[in-house]
């Protein structure tokens, strides 16, 4: 049995069971039937040797000076020297000899050289904080693999090939984060295997834990309530998202992958312990990180333009969901896989709300003012920055809308605008609600419509609204979101309103005319449609020259109808009846506006 207080020691059947500690012309038995006394007493006084030399306890040289800064290969000799002696402890205490005096000198030496590790461990963690930073270890995974450039680190070959082999690899301010991580896992190895994995831990988990609490509170991220968060001004509250953002880039990129590729290094002989210590260091700081979406989300505020903060902080944790899950993937620490997913699903649900709130404040819209012109209302404008904003998190919105039952048309006025979008299509639950948005705009307008006393100009301003909307849709990501055959019906309804709009601005000019511009007319017929067609025309003029048509092929489309049906008419009708007035002078007296005349009236 083993003599009590001692350390259990572990063991790896890859490992010789001895390492060159003792010379080849000594007596040795095979490593299966165990070693000489000799061999036994050689190896404990060749440890007792390098153990001696570098106890603080007596010696002033080893109280201030660091063994590995020192002297690499003596470095390495030490921990070979102790993974020997362990070996030796190991034999004599299965071959039930716990009480001999080689195996008691062989456990106080093994104190001392624990203590002398311990030592080691924590000033390579004190004095390489800065080549340790979760920055610069993140930064050598991303140049080098570190199952390949690292794990495979063969503390047996010779120093020098080794750091020439690293200076291959890695740059020269990457070298001393390289060998530093080497060092501490050659300590980590020896102390675990000798039953000192305790000790080696806390040292590990006091240094690193202050580390990454020291990143997070440089990143600004700190414990805040839901009571602070509602007192917050926007613009504070803003700013604050604006640095959570940016610590989430900083703190996936390099903060948290860092010390998990440190951690799963240095522990790499024992995944209980890169388990726990991975756990103990960043669960607290993570945690932190991923729960302040969800205190944000939770606070009702009733600005709409709110969303894209949320959709920003959504999707920051979206994107980054797979090195979530990577990075976080030990059972202990699923708390803050947890959190991420809690903040994820309160940041849908404030997302919904605030859809819900932007449909309502349209309906809600009261203001009476005429846009002059038919013109296009500020309410349109709003709504398609809005809208277009939203195009830009349309996979983000699929995502959060996928689950959201479908809207309810029925609310909203009977209004040919809306066309449904077929559900076969994987973006149908964002197109539905984009239409459904867009759908209780063009109702809010078409009431607003109502308010101009002129029938011509409201249909102008239904005209204008409507491919405000639709060229909004054609230079955004939103024509992605909206089916072709939408888009299409709603060009189509275009073009009616402005049939329509012409019908009443100039229905009464046409109608002045005869429906046979060519037909056989008597003189004072022929004065009397002369007039009728002036008074008409100047009276339509003189009101649709105030009209305004902010799109140029909207305009143009609308000019090219209007004179190919009135100029043309009008020029037929003159050809054919000038000469039925009378002279030059009598066509002066009756004939206001010849055909050019119009078409240059129009062209205004």
């Amino acid at each position: 049995m083993p003599r009590k207080g001692m350390r259990s020691l572990c063991f790896s059947p890859e490992t010789p069971l001895f390492q060159g500690s003792v010379s080849p012309s000594s007596s040795i038995t095979s490593p299966a039937s165990g070693f000489s006394e000799s061999m036994i007493e050689q190896i404990i006084d060749t440890a007792a040797i390098i153990v001696a030399k570098w106890d603080g306890e007596t010696s002033l040289y080893a109280k201030v000076t660091s063994m590995f800064y020192e002297s690499k290969r003596e470095a390495m000799h030490f921990i070979r020297s102790v993974n020997d002696l362990r070996k030796i402890m190991h034999f004599l205490v299965s071959g039930q000899d716990s009480g001999s005096e080689n195996l008691i000198r062989a456990q106080r030496l093994m104190q001392i050289a624990m203590k002398r590790l311990q030592k080691e461990f924590y000033q390579i963690l004190s004095m390489n904080r800065a080549h340790l930073d979760p920055e610069s270890v993140s930064t050598r995974s991303s140049r080098t693999s570190t199952q390949s450039s690292l794990s495979d680190y063969d503390y047996d070959a010779s120093p020098d090939y080794e750091i020439g082999s690293a200076k291959e690899s890695i740059s020269e301010v990457e070298e001393v984060s390289f060998m530093a991580m080497s060092d501490l896992k050659s300590i980590a190895d020896c102390m675990i295997c000798s039953g000192y994995a305790k000790e080696c831990v806390q040292i590990y988990n006091m240094i690193r834990k202050s580390i990454i609490n020291e990143g997070i509170y440089k990143l600004g991220i700190e414990k805040v309530s839901s009571s602070k968060i509602k007192k917050m001004e926007w613009d504070v509250l803003n700013l604050k998202i604006k640095d959570w953002l940016e610590a989430m880039k900083i703190s996936m990129r390099t903060l948290f992958t860092g010390e998990r590729i440190l951690c799963d290094f240095v522990f790499s002989s024992s995944d209980s312990i890169r388990e726990s210590c991975f756990s103990e260091i960043t669960r607290e700081g993570a945690v932190l990180l991923f729960e302040f979406p969800e205190v944000v989300a939770k606070v009702k505020k009733s600005s709409p333009e709110r969303i894209f903060r949320l959709l920003g902080m959504y999707t920051a944790i979206s994107d980054n969901w797979p090195e979530i899950e990577t990075i976080f993937s030990f059972e202990s620490i699923s708390a803050v896989r947890s959190q991420a997913l809690n903040s994820m699903a309160r940041l849908s649900e404030s997302v919904r709300l605030l859809l819900l709130d932007f449909e309502s404040m349209i309906q809600k819209d009261s203001s009476k003012t005429i846009v002059p012109g038919g013109g296009i209302h500020p309410l349109t404008i709003y709504s398609m920055n809005y809208l277009t904003a939203l195009a830009h998190y349309g996979n983000i919105l699929t995502d959060i809308i996928s689950d959201w039952p479908p809207p309810a048309i029925s609310s909203l006025p009977e209004i040919s605008f809306y066309s449904p979008v077929s559900n076969e299509s994987p973006a149908a639950p964002i197109s539905d609600r984009i239409s459904r948005l867009i759908l209780v705009l063009l109702c809010k307008l078409d009431s607003k419509a109502k308010y101009y006393k002129d029938v011509a100009v409201s249909y102008l301003f239904l005209a204008n609204n409507l491919q405000y909307v639709i060229s909004r849709i054609h230079k955004s990501n939103l024509h992605s979101l909206l089916s072709k055959e939408w888009i299409t019906k709603h060009e189509v309804k275009v073009n009616r309103l402005a049939t329509s709009y012409e019908r009443f601005a100039w229905g009464n000019v046409l109608a002045s005319l005869p429906a046979n511009p060519t037909a056989p007319m008597k003189p004072a017929e022929a004065k009397e449609c002369f007039r009728k067609f002036s008074i008409s025309f100047e009276d339509a003029y003189w009101k649709q020259i105030s009209c305004v048509v902010p799109n140029s092929m909207l305009r143009d489309q609308i000019k090219v109808s209007i004179g190919r049906k009135l100029v043309a008419v009008y020029q037929n009708f003159f050809d054919s009846h000038k000469s039925t007035i009378g002279d030059e002078k009598s066509i002066t007296l009756f004939v206001r506006f010849y055909p050019e005349d119009v078409g240059n009236y129009l062209s205004d």
